[in-house]
């Protein structure tokens, strides 16, 4: 990283810190006004794209909730012709079931072996439609997260990306796989139960059909505020799991300024943080329990008592109340569930509303609807046709003020100047990982606002001074912009890079996995893949962000002898403050505070004595006569 994007990077730390707390205020401000399970319906595509399983599970739902209520009737014929001593006789006779009734305790037994397996089939169908849903939502998101800009990462912390990609996700498994599965099962059985026991006896009915406003109140008084602060309480999460994702992505440098203690006490904070949340949210459902529980007992309680009267006066047989019984058990057991249900539907319609709001980010950078095309084959010819540029950051702060630019096809041009003269983001332009302010940037006289950016950077090929590597082999990772690329064409540019040697000394040389970041690895040994990654790639135009500044002088000898030979007949930009880098470029542009203020070799720049020869004075201790 030059000392530029470094200076860039430490003010888009600022600004992203500003931007993110009014980011996660307006968010907090949305996320208390939603009340409802309406975010649930964006998941309706992905349920609706596997109708086999949903068409499985919705059998066997029908099957289980019917053979749940079988067992209460057949409970009753047991009761008053068995054991009752045939107060219904007819009913009795119908069923011709005598003083023997083994056949239908096995009969019984029978049923609810059936209803174990259609329960057991019904659990694994909605569990795979759930698993097929969140796979497929994870995929959908991460798929459109690649393609923003770099611009919505500016404001947006990658921890706080993760913990929506990863916990958000399984609270919408848990309730497409399970809880959705139990409401329904639970909102069909308990519908039957409310009709037969109408059909059984409609006073006793109308006495528990009278609890249902008490039972349901609460449950929307609670449930909304359950929903609030389970979308408080995942916040809370996704901020302490931005901040250790920080910490231990950076911590040698914790380590190396003895920040130890203090990342751990910002850790235990938001873990806290996370916890009062999470125990409100407790304490909350611990209420809305205890009122309905109180609620459904007590009114149960007054309906058996009314039965029993009922039943001494023969108004209702023995059987008819042991019916009735196991339907009200049914039905108040159903609301029971219904609530636990309510509160992971409230807290899986918060967390797909958190993940909507990313799958509708949309990127600063966008394919053209007809993109023009480069020609075939790519010359490399670039030019910047009165470019002004800042930040979306940093709106009013200008990074280049009218930059006019042309490079040739076969050139290798060299960008120097102090930090913020703007050089890492003429790269990024180029890249177009940003669009202009007001200006042109053409790659063959052809707009890069006009091109697919895929198409466009397929021709480029980058090196950055600090270049990730990712996980996996090493030469997977030479193979990175170039996956079809033979073993043979992945050691010819090793070698190119001068990599092949280390590379071999590694306990399975090429199929070496280096594990996350390459840690393993020094940094001139990761700067040497990176090059021969982009050796690699074969792009007609090169960018070299300070490509060589981790190596000795020995390397970096070898490399840019490579380098020369790599640039011959393509264009190549290079960001360099090193001499020999410098020395040996077509022509050097210097630039300061956005703008060019000298173009030459190196030469004749030191010639004219300008700010040239006064950096490199500074930069190098060499006088000009010495250069």
């Amino acid at each position: 990283m030059t000392a530029q994007t470094r200076t860039q990077a430490q003010q888009a730390d600022l600004d992203r810190g500003s931007s993110f707390a009014a980011e996660m205020e307006r968010d907090a401000e949305h996320r208390a006004k939603a009340r409802s399970a309406q975010p649930l319906k964006r998941l309706v595509p992905y349920v609706l794209s596997y109708p086999g399983l949903l068409a499985a599970f919705a059998c066997f739902l029908v099957i289980a909730a019917s053979l749940t209520l079988v067992l209460p009737g057949a409970f009753r014929l047991v009761v008053d012709c068995g054991f009752g001593g045939a107060s219904d006789a007819d009913l009795c006779q119908a069923f011709a079931i005598g003083e023997d009734l083994s056949g239908y305790f096995i009969a019984g037994m029978v049923v609810a072996f059936a209803l174990g397996l259609a329960s057991a089939l019904r659990f694994y169908f909605i569990s795979r439609l759930g698993e097929r849903v969140v796979a497929d939502l994870r995929r959908d998101v991460f798929d459109h997260l690649v393609g923003l800009s770099p611009a919505f990462f500016v404001t947006t912390r990658t921890g706080e990306v993760l913990s929506r990609l990863t916990t958000d996700t399984t609270l919408i498994q848990t309730v497409v796989g399970s809880s959705i599965s139990v409401a329904l099962r639970t909102v069909a059985t308990t519908l039957g139960a409310l009709i037969l026991m109408i059909v059984v006896n409609w006073q006793l009915a109308a006495l528990v059909l009278g609890l249902g406003p008490l039972i349901i109140l609460p449950i929307l008084m609670f449930g909304r505020r359950v929903q609030r602060l389970s979308r408080s309480s995942q916040d809370n999460l996704a901020d302490a799991s931005a901040r250790a994702s920080e910490s231990l992505m950076a911590l040698e440098t914790v380590q190396a300024f003895t920040r130890e203690r203090e990342e751990k006490s910002s850790f235990a904070g938001a873990v806290e943080s996370t916890f009062k949340v999470s125990m409100r949210r407790v304490t909350v459902r611990a209420a809305m329990t205890a009122v309905i529980f109180t609620v459904i007992l007590t009114g149960l309680i007054a309906v058996l008592w009314f039965g029993a009267v009922q039943v001494q006066s023969g108004a209702i047989t023995p059987g008819a109340m042991t019916q009735f019984v196991m339907y009200a058990f049914v039905a108040v057991s159903g609301v029971g569930m219904l609530t636990e249900t309510y509160a992971e539907v409230m807290r899986a319609a918060g967390a797909t509303e958190r993940l909507m709001e990313l799958l509708s980010a949309q990127s600063d950078i966008e394919a053209p609807a007809t993109p023009s095309r480069l020609p075939d084959p790519v010359m490399g010819e670039i030019r910047f046709e009165g470019v002004d540029f800042a930040y979306p950051a940093r709106p009013d702060t200008p990074v280049l003020r009218g930059l006019d630019l042309d490079i040739q096809h076969g050139e290798t041009i060299a960008l120097v100047g102090p930090s913020g003269a703007g050089k890492s983001t003429v790269f990024q332009l180029l890249l177009r990982f940003y669009d202009p302010q007001s200006g042109r940037v053409l790659v063959d006289g052809v707009d890069v606002a006009a091109l697919d950016p895929k198409a466009l950077r397929g021709a480029l090929a980058v090196v950055q001074q600090n270049a990730p590597l990712f996980s996996g082999t090493v030469a997977d990772n030479i193979r990175f912009g170039r996956p079809d690329a033979s073993l043979e064409a992945v050691v010819e540019a090793a070698k190119a890079a001068n990599a092949h040697e280390f590379i071999e000394r590694l306990p399975e040389g090429y199929d070496t996995g280096l594990g996350e970041g390459a840690a393993t690895l020094s940094g001139g040994q990761r700067q040497r893949l990176a090059i021969a990654r982009a050796i690699l790639r074969d792009a007609p135009v090169l960018l070299l962000d300070e490509a060589t500044s981790a190596l000795d002088s020995e390397s970096e000898q070898v490399i840019q002898q490579a380098f020369e030979r790599v640039s011959q007949d393509r264009t190549t930009l290079v960001i360099a403050h090193r001499l020999a880098t410098v020395r040996n470029a077509d022509r050097i542009v210097v630039m300061e505070d956005g703008q060019i203020v000298d173009i030459g070799r190196h030469e004749d720049l030191l010639a004219r004595g300008g700010l040239y020869a006064r950096y490199i004075e500074l930069q190098f201790g060499e006088s000009l006569t010495e250069a």
